[in-house]
């Protein structure tokens, strides 16, 4: 049995984390790979046909990658800072930070722009820092609620800020190519800490930032 255990935690993709091999027993890339074909056979493909014959591995491939956001840590990110800012002490505002992700009820993608700010103390992140940990939870299986709530959390518990904003736009395909068939549609969330949800002034600022900028 440890054989085989070890066996799946070596078969693991890369980018994916070792810490969900405790709690889930992840199969090799040759089963994931038949799963596809699988898949391929119930929509009514012929999998043996030329151009589906290497579709199961591109598609594993593709899936290191758009699901590579699971290998990442918002800590380990958000981790280095820089204390030399002089005397600011306004929000930093990142806007028009785009993503896309796939919802977790249909697996299918939802594109848009995040605009995230926070209120620094003594000390700044890296710009880059902050998109890559929009990054790290867009490449999940999502709701654009809880990607909206990870951001703020990351944010807040690492930094310590006076404040944190985020707001997110996106396009959801579940609803634009499925079901309702609406295309086009946009689903805004946001949510606020600190100063920007204790004072409705520092809230107004900021969607008045990120609107006049859109």
């Amino acid at each position: 049995m440890d054989a085989v255990v070890k066996s799946l935690m070596d078969a693991r993709p890369a980018g994916l984390p070792a810490a969900n091999d405790a709690q889930v027993s992840r199969p090799s890339r040759e089963e994931a790979e038949e799963a596809v074909r699988t898949l391929l056979a119930y929509i009514g493909e012929d999998t043996g046909r030329e151009g589906l014959q290497d579709t199961p591995r591109r598609v594993i491939r593709a899936y290191d990658e758009l699901y590579g956001g699971y290998g990442h840590d918002a800590e380990e990110i958000l981790g280095r800072t820089f204390g030399e800012i002089g005397t600011f002490d306004d929000f930093v505002l990142l806007h028009n930070i785009p993503f896309f992700s796939h919802c977790e009820h249909h697996m299918v993608p939802f594109v848009g722009k995040a605009h995230v700010a926070y209120f620094p103390v003594e000390r700044v992140v890296g710009l880059s820092k902050i998109a890559r940990v929009v990054d790290a939870y867009a490449r999940r299986l999502q709701t654009q609620e809880h990607l909206t709530s990870q951001i703020v959390r990351a944010l807040d518990d690492v930094l310590k800020p006076r404040g944190v904003a985020v707001m997110i736009e996106a396009e959801h395909m579940c609803m634009s190519m499925r079901g309702i068939s609406k295309p086009g549609v946009t689903t805004i969330t946001s949510q606020f800490t600190g100063a920007f949800r204790n004072d409705p002034a520092e809230q107004v600022r900021f969607i008045t930032m990120v609107r006049g900028r859109s």
